[in-house]
Order: C-alpha cells, then sequence, then structure tokens
C-alpha cells in the first residue's frame, strides 16, 4: 500500500498527463479499483456514446466515493467531482509539459489504431484532433481552472510535473 497517499486518491491533469496509467499503478499497489471519470459521464456503446444524466452521474460517483478504498482519475474539475476531491486522502495533479502530452497523445492514437491498446472511443483523425484542442485549452485556461478547483484542498495536493517527480513520490511511498 501506499501509505503516504492514503487509500482515497483522485488524480487530476490534461489530456495526455499519464492519468489512466498512473491510476492502474497506484490501484495495484492498493489493491483497489480505479474509476476513469469519462466512464462516469458517458455509456459506452458501440452505435456512440451517451451522456449520463446529471442525476446518474452523480449517484455512480456517490457509490464509487463510499467505498473504503479507490483511485478515481479525470479532467474534469467541474463542481460535480467536489465530492470526490472532498472526499480523497490525496490529489494528484499532473503537469507535464505541452510537448510530452502531446507526444503521448500521439503514441496512444498510433497504439490504438494498431489495436495494441484499447480505447474507451472510437480513435479518429476528428478525435485527435479534439485533444490537441483541448492540450491547447489546457495551457491558456484549464490549468488555472484546476489550480482554482484544487484551492480548498491545498494540504493534500501533490503536484507532478516530470516522471522523474511521479517515481520519487511512489518510491518514497511505498512500504
Amino acid at each position: 500500500m501506499i501509505k503516504s497517499l492514503g487509500q482515497k486518491i483522485h488524480i487530476i491533469g490534461p489530456v495526455g498527463s499519464g492519468k489512466t496509467t498512473i491510476a492502474k499503478k497506484i490501484a495495484l499497489i492498493n489493491q483497489c479499483d480505479y474509476f476513469e471519470l469519462d466512464n462516469i459521464v458517458w455509456i459506452r456503446s458501440e452505435n456512440g456514446d451517451i451522456r449520463r444524466s446529471e442525476d446518474e452521474r452523480d449517484s455512480i460517483l456517490q457509490q464509487i466515493i463510499e467505498n473504503e478504498k479507490w483511485v478515481i482519475e479525470g479532467a474534469h474539475y467541474q463542481l460535480w467531482t467536489s465530492p470526490s476531491l472532498k472526499s480523497a486522502d490525496s490529489i494528484i495533479y499532473l503537469e507535464p509539459s505541452y510537448f510530452t502530452r502531446i507526444y503521448r497523445v500521439n503514441k496512444r492514437f498510433i497504439k490504438q489504431l494498431l489495436k495494441i491498446e484499447q480505447a474507451n472511443y472510437k480513435p479518429t483523425f476528428q478525435m485527435l484532433r479534439k485533444m490537441f484542442e483541448w492540450s491547447q485549452f489546457h495551457d491558456k485556461m484549464g490549468k488555472h481552472l484546476i489550480q482554482q478547483t484544487l484551492n480548498p484542498y491545498q494540504d493534500k495536493v501533490i503536484l507532478i510535473k516530470s516522471k522523474k517527480d511521479l517515481n520519487r513520490l511512489l518510491e518514497e511511498s511505498i512500504s
């Protein structure tokens, strides 16, 4: 178990920051489930994703945070995520460079096209373009909005800007 992080961990960051990869690692170490906020917002379907109602989305999030331990990850920083931020023992905020994120987005897209990596969505060039747009939005406004969202929780926010920072956190934390 990663003692210094606690049992309830929320990971936030922009597209391509490594949220899912880190969530999987921490969930494996802590022997718990991890949850992607996108899969709480969307009902996944072969015919296309369907947005859940706000009540359904909020109910699913509430059920998750009532568990003894969990890892939740996502780029969402809207008010509806505040119950998980409030319940979290630790909030890991991933903030790698723009070029690192773009490299990862491209790498993921290629792996998904080659069916090496599974996607929750259909990997199209339109989706790739959206990811570039989201990454640019993050640098222009999203970063500021995430920081505002995390202000009330500064005592439990851990900022990770590089793989070195992350490795140090994990090495120091594993018991």
